[in-house]
């Protein structure tokens, strides 16, 4: 996506503002907590909850990281310190362990990028990165409906291109970042101001010219996870075998247009990341709670309805984003923090019962030491006692953390662990992450 800094709704003629085009559709719910009636009870005891099973055998996918885009040509760069914060996994810090970058177009901006990308490799985070624009020598222009200044890679220039990737790749594993990966395109389904691509043009470019790129490869990257997009690669063999990660973006997407049947049938071997996103908006502090409890809530369905394997937001430092301006940890990142803290890369999302009441979201990850991470998301308006029962029945002991209107990210008491079950206490309108001993 592209906004100016300060995310200004203004824009030129016919070419409508992200939120815009968001607020009309009317997809992108902010799902908070129905308010009490009048007159009901705000009882501070805990109401009973099923049951959840943590079964460590019960292996869904694997979990790659959480994370950020940092774009140093839109907004400033993090500084050292905020690097830190950003990727660190200490007290006051994110734990980010993926980091997105932009391929600009103009090889003169690529050292802009190096030194938050630098860092966040040396603190063990995956490095990604989408381009916007091929160089202008690349580009030409067309008639796209009403825009008569639509831009597309030109068609002889598709190998041109693959190599200007890697030279970008090139530049920066020179420069001490190995990157991961890199996509063909961001948001090709919604490119006015930056280049379109059609699914055609993209299952050639995937076909004749993304097996010769030097890093894995990333695609079509949705601007809304349109299906349509994405299942004719899903479709073509050719395309798919130089395909490593199926990427996409939730702005807007439904919740119940999360799960992708098509990607489990033909997408053995492949990757699924979320690769870009702001949840609910980018209007509101991300200090407004319990706003930012829906961005909890928004993690827990990315991984346990649509099982992607990276959660990546969009500007790290923002008013709306994970960090504030000031470099401290916001209420919207404390929420990606109570996993991204805990649920590590290589851990292994668990099948456990998603809502063993309304208003509760579980999920829950086993680490390669064999513990076991849970996430409460309880977004009710009244507490929850809510029941574990951990399969192997190994663990002493539970530890936990709690983010809620007044506490961020703070450690609770230890939990008690009898016969394999603990009960975890779960307040109105928070989150909750429980780590077994």
């Amino acid at each position: 996506m592209r906004l100016p800094p300060n995310e200004s709704t203004a824009t030129g003629p016919g070419t409508p503002s992200r939120r815009s085009v968001l607020a009309t559709m009317g997809t992108l719910p902010v799902l908070l907590a129905a308010a009490p009636a009048a007159g009901a009870s705000r009882a501070p005891s805990a109401a009973p909850a099923a049951d959840v099973i943590v079964d460590p055998s019960a292996e869904r996918q694997t979990i790659r990281g959480f994370g950020g885009m940092n774009h140093t040509v839109w907004i400033s760069d993090l500084t050292p310190a905020q690097r830190d914060t950003a990727f660190g996994n200490g007290e006051g810090q994110l734990g980010f362990s993926v980091l997105r970058i932009p391929v600009h177009e103009n090889q003169a901006d690529w050292a802009r990028e190096v030194a938050t990308a630098r860092r966040a490799t040396e603190l063990g985070a995956t490095v990604i990165a989408s381009p916007w624009n091929p160089p202008a020598r690349m580009v030409e222009t067309f008639v796209r409906g009403s825009q008569t200044n639509a831009r597309r890679l030109r068609y002889d220039m598709y190998a041109a291109y693959a190599q200007h990737l890697n030279d970008f790749s090139a530049y920066m594993r020179d420069n001490g970042v190995d990157l991961y990966a890199v996509s063909v395109q961001n948001e090709p389904d919604y490119a006015q101001e930056w280049t379109w691509w059609t699914p055609a043009e993209m299952i050639r470019f995937l076909r004749e010219n993304a097996g010769s790129i030097s890093t894995k490869v990333i695609a079509p990257e949705s601007f809304q996870y349109v299906k349509s997009f994405s299942d004719p690669i899903l479709n073509d063999p050719q395309a798919l075998a130089n395909l490593d990660v199926l990427g996409a973006h939730l702005y807007g997407t439904r919740s119940q247009d999360f799960p992708y049947p098509l990607f489990r049938q033909k997408g053995r071997g492949k990757e699924l990341w979320m690769t870009e996103v702001y949840h609910p908006n980018s209007s509101d502090s991300a200090d407004l709670w319990p706003q930012a409890l829906d961005v909890a809530e928004h993690v827990h369905r990315a991984l346990v309805d649509a099982e992607f394997q990276a959660y990546v937001w969009w500007y790290i430092r923002r008013s709306y984003g994970p960090m504030r301006e000031d470099g401290r940890i916001s209420k919207r990142g404390a929420a990606m923090a109570h996993f991204s803290k805990f649920v590590r890369p290589g851990h292994v999302r668990l099948d456990v019962t998603p809502s063993p009441r309304a208003n509760v979201h579980t999920s829950a990850y086993k680490g390669g030491d064999g513990a076991i991470v849970v996430v409460a998301v309880n977004k009710g308006a009244s507490p929850v006692s809510q029941s574990f029962t951990l399969g192997n029945g190994a663990s002493s002991g539970v530890t936990s953390w709690l983010t809620d209107a007044g506490r961020t990210l703070t450690p609770q008491g230890a939990v008690s662990v009898s016969n394999g079950s603990f009960t975890g206490e779960l307040p109105a309108q928070s989150v909750t992450t429980f780590v077994t001993g």
